[in-house]
């Protein structure tokens, strides 16, 4: 017990000194990137990572398993046998570096994609001063988890099939940092395949430390339009996605070409004159990189007639997997949308708004902690339970309406890890209630 306590006054210790925070982040697996580099530097040879080697095992365990039909073939090779001038990061990163190979992990890309519209988001995950100038075969990237910022060291060998690679990949040939974000992440979290199938929220999360929350775009708040223009404009990350009602409908293209059950980034809003009136309009990315929505507004639609030439510009590129909608179309051809809100640690520029965040730690443990849901009544009180006090008002109510907004998101640790053992993400969930003010008796009264 004494071991334990001292442990946690350790780890507290620690935090206060910034340990776990994006410039002070953990060394996952304690692999050094730095330390690692200059080794290899000096020895002249190439890193190898022996924690997440180039062996089938990293790559899956069940669809992707060794010797299955889906990874027959695959050959691990280095950005510089793939091509003669490998770029890290090409012109910038942008969102056509981010298309989708052979894995279900669409919720990750699109997540990545939306990483790029912010540069310090974007570095905060891809740290700066990487390229293949001073190469020595190793690279690092830094996602957040459950609380703490950790970096994750790889070698760039990547599996590739006819000297293509598998998996992501950019629009451009000679670029990597995308593929090599998708290899970290896939060791983070144990394999490559552990990363299929998943909620944008997921990696928006990974990716800033944010809150993430969720519209049923079937129940939209009227003021919709304006959540997402000031949710672009202060650099959060959006997700959106259609529903499916059987296991047919995934990935099913619908008429119009929209994909069931797949996940896209928004990239966008903009308002245009069209016909004498404003038009909502509401730009989309397919992580694909391919397969566009093909009604109104459209790459090819002849709503883009209809406007200034000097608006139109820049707004239309084809085929890139980019597209615009009108917002109100949107509506109805989405189910879902996903906006993660950046942590104060991140909004480091001057911004009017600030918010707080804490992190409450807490497990469920059959016999003690395990209350199960609310159809158990005579158990439920026993789930853990965290008081929150809410002291300040929102600088901009909505309505004149004196409020304090707080978001709440409940996280499972590790469990994309425990995949290959057969285990899941467990059906869990929260419920918030309003605390009364508790009213001492009048003799007790201060």
């Amino acid at each position: 017990m004494l071991l334990g306590v001292s442990s946690r006054l350790h780890k507290e210790r620690l935090k206060k000194e910034g340990m776990g925070t994006n410039e002070r982040a953990l060394k996952f697996l304690n692999q050094d990137y730095e330390a690692l580099k200059q080794e290899f530097l000096e020895s002249g040879s190439l890193y190898e990572d022996h924690q997440f080697p180039a062996v089938p095992t990293s790559i899956g365990f069940k669809e992707l398993a060794p010797h299955s039909s889906k990874t027959r073939g695959i050959v691990w090779k280095r950005p510089t046998e793939i091509s003669a001038d490998p770029q890290f990061i090409l012109a910038g990163a942008s969102r056509t570096d981010v298309c989708q190979g052979a894995l279900g992990d669409c919720w990750l890309l699109a997540a990545i994609a939306s990483l790029t519209l912010n540069e310090q988001v974007l570095h905060r995950v891809v740290p700066h001063g990487q390229s293949f100038e001073e190469y020595a075969g190793i690279f690092h990237f830094q996602f957040w988890q459950f609380g703490d910022w950790v970096d994750v060291v790889i070698d760039d060998r990547l599996p590739t099939k006819d000297d293509e690679l598998v998996f992501v990949h950019s629009a451009e040939n000679n670029e990597f940092w995308s593929a090599l974000l998708e290899k970290a992440y896939a060791k983070l979290n144990g394999s490559y395949e552990a990363l299929s199938g998943g909620s944008t929220t997921e990696g928006f999360e990974d990716f800033t430390g944010g809150v993430a929350e969720m519209y049923d775009l079937s129940s939209a708040p009227r003021d919709l339009y304006t959540v997402i223009q000031k949710a672009v404009d202060r650099g959060s990350l959006l997700g959106c996605s259609i529903d499916i009602t059987s296991a047919f409908d995934m990935e099913a293209v619908t008429f119009k070409k929209l994909v069931k059950g797949h996940a896209y980034s928004v990239t966008g809003v903009k308002e245009v004159d069209y016909r004498g009136r404003k038009e909502r309009l509401i730009r989309i990315r397919n992580p694909w990189g391919q397969v566009e929505w093909t009604g109104a507004w459209s790459d090819s639609a002849p709503e883009w007639n209809h406007i200034d030439e000097d608006e139109r510009d820049g707004m239309v590129q084809m085929e890139d997997g980019e597209f615009w909608m009108a917002f109100q179309e949107f509506l109805k051809q989405f189910s879902r949308l996903e906006i993660c809100n950046l942590t104060p640690d991140t909004l480091q520029d001057d911004m009017m708004k600030k918010w707080n965040m804490s992190v409450f730690n807490g497990s469920w443990r059959r016999g003690s902690t395990a209350g199960g849901c609310r159809n158990h009544a005579a158990t439920f009180w026993i789930n853990p339970q965290f008081k929150i006090t809410l002291d300040e008002e929102d600088d901009d109510p909505e309505d004149d309406e004196i409020a304090c907004s707080f978001l709440c998101a409940l996280m499972q640790k590790d469990r994309r890890r425990r995949r290959r053992h057969g285990q899941d993400m467990h059906t869990i969930g929260f419920a918030v209630y309003e605390v009364s003010p508790f009213t001492l008796p009048p003799d007790h009264a201060s």
